[in-house]
């Protein structure tokens, strides 16, 4: 895939995420974006250590969106928690 396949992937997949994990939500579009790109990374890195089948086939597989939001979910909990205690008062 393409460059402009793994951004699309990524905003998307972190769309989907930042909506079915319930909190609220840091980081604008960039940050989802980052989110969801990391976050198809991971969750094909996952598919292929713990399942052996390779998750980032194509654009459209439903295995390479699946992967991409469950890890786009664990990325976006892993950032909540770092980023949980940085609140900015004005």
């Amino acid at each position: 895939m393409g460059i402009i396949a793994w951004i699309l992937i990524g905003l998307l997949a972190g769309m989907i995420a930042k909506a079915l994990t319930p909190g609220r939500d840091p980081g604008g579009v960039i940050v989802t974006i980052l989110i969801g790109v990391a976050g198809g990374l991971l969750g094909g890195w996952l598919g292929k250590v713990i399942l052996g089948v390779d998750s980032i086939d194509g654009f459209f597989d439903l295995s390479t969106w699946i992967a991409a939001i469950i890890g786009s979910m664990i990325v976006l909990a892993l950032y909540r928690l770092l980023s949980g205690g940085r609140r900015r008062h004005v």
